[in-house]
């Protein structure tokens, strides 16, 4: 079994594998080494992957090095993919594991991913394993964040996956329409993009907020083309360390 680990912005996502099947998974706001004694006493874990986004390793990790083998992920571990990034130290690992977990998942298929979490990014993958970058956009709740942060008057309010309509004919409606009918908007305008240079574009949609940019989407015409896949990082995770020991 491998245990395979997230570190974002917000939150840590764990997984346990049995070769590709995905037998468990949850997230952490914060990890502590009981944490990890409780799902190593779980499974019968034999090694382990963690991706991060920051630099800083925490008590929990050095727990975890003692007890299993384990391995960071960085881009050399993207067997298949063809990386054209011109900086590719600066590429985050979750984006990169991402591309590989679709990349995987749909082989000999050109596929856009678009992860929505606490920024929503884009990027894309040929049929032939080829990389050349993609785009970086605020998350929902960085927007509505952001509008509450920034201004004097406008309130703090969540999003509301029933909300529909072209405007808003109250400060909250306008405020959800402004953000939610911006993303939806945003989507389609870079899946329309992306499908001009790719043909028979698969479109996958993953992180936490896959779900919610789906219903979205319920009613566009990209709608048939799309597949969810909250956990593609995490399965991208998987397939690298396999892949790691072929």
């Amino acid at each position: 079994m491998t245990l395979v680990i997230d570190i974002g912005n917000t939150y840590t996502k764990v997984a346990v594998f049995k070769q590709d099947e995905l037998l468990y998974t949850t997230q952490y706001q914060t990890v502590e080494p009981v944490n990890i004694n409780n799902l190593l006493n779980d499974y019968e874990v034999e090694k382990a992957i963690i991706s991060t986004v920051k630099k800083n390793n925490e008590e929990w990790q050095t727990v975890l090095a003692e007890k299993v083998p384990l391995i960071y992920f960085n881009a050399r571990m993207t067997k298949g993919i063809i990386n054209h990034y011109l900086t590719p130290e600066t590429l985050g690992l979750d984006r990169l594991a991402a591309v590989t977990g679709a990349y995987y998942l749909y082989p000999g298929k050109n596929s856009m991913i678009i992860d929505g979490g606490t920024c929503i990014t884009y990027d894309s993958v040929d049929a032939g394993g080829n990389y050349f970058g993609g785009s970086i956009s605020p998350g929902l709740n960085m927007r509505y964040k952001a509008l509450n942060y920034y201004t004097s008057g406008l309130p703090l309010i969540s999003a509301d996956e029933t909300f529909e309509g072209d405007y808003g004919n109250n400060t909250t409606a306008a405020i959800r329409s402004g953000v939610q009918n911006g993303i939806k908007h945003e989507l389609t305008g870079f899946m329309e993009s992306y499908k001009k240079d790719m043909e028979d574009l698969n479109i996958v949609l993953s992180g936490g907020d896959s779900i919610f940019f789906d219903t979205l989407l319920k009613n566009s015409i990209f709608a048939p083309y799309i597949k969810i896949e909250p956990y593609l990082v995490l399965k991208g995770l998987n397939a690298a360390i396999h892949n790691n020991n072929d």
